[in-house]
C-alpha cells in the first residue's frame, strides 16, 4: 500500500490567467488619471476650508480672546502651509469643476449648441466677477 504525499498549497490552487502586480502608483504615469485623483483628493481640502470658517466664525462669537487666539494659532507655520496648501487644492478643485461645466450643462442660444470654451469662459468670467466684489467688501471699499 502506497502512501501519497500531502498536496500543497500550490497543487490545490486552479490555474488561472496570469495577472501581473500593479503598482500601488499606476495613475501617477498618466497625466488624466493623475489630476483625477488630485481632484478626487482636492474636496478634503474644500472640507478643511469650510471647518476652519467655523472654527472662525465661533471664535468670532466668543469674543475677543477666543478671536484672538485662533488668530494666533492661524499664524503658526504649520497652520499657514496647510492653508497654502489648501488654497492650492480648492483652486485646482474649482478650475477643474469649471472646466467639467460645459460637459453637463448643455446651453443653446437660438437653437444652436453653445462652444464648450464659451460655458467655461463664462463660469471663469463669474468667478472672476464675484472674486472681485468679494474683496472690495472684504477689504472696506463698500
Amino acid at each position: 500500500m502506497s502512501e501519497r504525499a500531502p498536496e500543497s498549497p500550490a497543487q490545490r490552487v486552479p490555474a488561472g490567467p496570469y495577472r501581473p502586480r500593479t503598482s500601488v502608483f499606476w495613475w501617477a504615469h498618466r497625466r488624466t488619471y493623475l489630476m483625477f485623483v488630485l481632484r478626487e483628493l482636492s474636496c478634503l481640502f474644500v472640507a478643511w476650508f469650510v471647518v476652519y470658517l467655523l472654527l472662525l466664525v465661533t471664535a468670532v462669537h466668543q469674543g475677543s480672546d477666543a478671536y484672538q487666539r485662533f488668530l494666533a494659532s492661524s499664524g503658526r507655520p504649520g497652520m499657514l502651509v496647510l492653508n497654502v496648501v489648501a488654497l492650492a487644492f480648492v483652486l485646482l478643485h474649482a478650475i477643474t469643476w469649471f472646466n467639467l461645466a460645459p460637459k453637463a450643462l448643455v446651453v443653446r442660444l437660438r437653437g444652436r449648441r453653445l462652444p464648450s470654451r464659451m460655458v467655461a469662459a463664462g463660469h471663469f468670467a463669474a468667478w472672476l466677477v464675484v472674486s472681485g466684489v468679494v474683496a472690495r467688501v472684504v477689504l472696506g471699499g463698500w
